[in-house]
């Protein structure tokens, strides 16, 4: 699964990390996608396997070179950098338009996923008695998933656990956002927001030689969760990548059906028309985070208004969504055509 890259190989590859990171930040959308539309699904999931007892043996012993090799290192840093500076930079973009341009930003996303659809089914020759049934269970899971109503917050570190465990999907599995989730279970704003805060302020605090977070029972109580969290987090990508390096090897088209129709049923998540609806209180006054932003609580989803010119601009984004899919569709192919001719040499 180790390729070699070119240099113009690895910046596409910090791009994909960018777009992952990207996608993930959004509920609805799976970083997943990128990675398996962008041809190198199947390298992250057997690259995160190599995580293992082995790995950890040749750290431990110092033969760090070998544990760079053994784990891939290169392909996983390039991507994960992408993903922290997608963090910093891109999110906090996407975060903008969010609020200004809800709209176009779904429209966006949907034509990412509609072209997604594509991308995976034009290549897909391999519909059978198994497949066919495989594809429709995806697909009913799908929409399943997408018109859940969310739970009530739930603090138990043994729920938090499991919640890590969940969230790391949407990196793992096309099309199951893991934010979307996190939603679901009612627990999205306490480990995403609140407990993203508690450790920025706990930073922010410690450069600046104040610890008197110690004695703040509240902060080492959040602090506490999102240690949880990150463990559950940590033991969902380990797990998961090797149940699915497991599925991918041995039913790879019955899995390639699966995830198909689940893409196909996770539209409804990302259906642009759509109307947000927030937690309130007893008198129908909007509930607040930690930021001081509303609480999600679920979409309320409408037709289109054609008459509308907004309506007309978001058919537009869902179009340049497709495309982007489309231009990476046309690198995917020259990059395999590429190898070829150097292999042939």
């Amino acid at each position: 699964m180790h390729q070699p890259r070119s240099f113009l190989d690895n910046f596409f590859l910090v791009i994909k990390g960018l777009c992952m990171g990207a996608a993930n930040k959004v509920p609805g959308v799976s970083g997943g996608i990128v990675a398996f539309v962008g041809g190198f699904y199947e390298e992250f999931i057997y690259s995160l396997q190599k995580v293992n007892s082995k790995a950890f043996k040749l750290l431990i012993n110092g033969r760090f070179r070998s544990f760079y090799q053994y784990t891939n290192g290169q392909f996983l840093l390039l991507l994960i950098f992408g993903m922290l500076v997608s963090y910093f930079s891109v999110s906090r973009v996407l975060d903008y338009f969010l609020e200004q341009r809800e709209l176009f930003v779904w429209a966006s996303f949907f034509g990412m996923i509609l072209g997604s659809i594509y991308y995976i089914f034009k290549d897909f020759h391999h519909w059978n008695n198994r497949t066919v049934p495989a594809g429709i269970i995806g697909l009913l899971i799908g929409v399943s998933i997408s018109f859940l109503s969310p739970a009530t917050e739930n603090d138990n570190l043994f729920f938090i656990f499991f919640c890590g465990i969940i969230s790391v999907s949407g990196m793992t599995l096309p099309g199951l956002s893991g934010s979307f989730i996190l939603i679901l279970l009612g627990n999205y704003v306490l480990l995403l927001v609140d407990s993203v805060n508690a450790l920025y302020d706990t930073f922010s605090e410690v450069f600046s030689g104040d610890f008197s977070f110690i004695k703040n029972p509240n902060r080492m109580e959040t602090l506490k969760i999102l240690g949880v969290f990150t463990l559950g987090s940590a033991t969902g990508l380990v797990t998961f990548s090797h149940l699915l390096s497991f599925v991918l090897k041995h039913y790879k088209a019955t899995s390639t059906a699966v995830i198909l129709g689940f893409i196909t049923g996770s539209l409804g998540v990302v259906w642009p028309w759509k109307r947000t609806m927030y937690k309130t209180d007893a008198l129908g006054n909007a509930l607040l985070d930690s930021n001081g932003d509303k609480i999600v609580l679920n979409y309320e989803r409408y037709l289109p208004d054609l008459g509308n010119a907004e309506t007309w601009w978001a058919l537009f984004f869902v179009i340049l969504g497709i495309l982007v899919l489309l231009v990476l569709d046309w690198y995917g192919k020259n990059r395999k055509e590429r190898k070829q001719v150097r292999s042939a040499r």
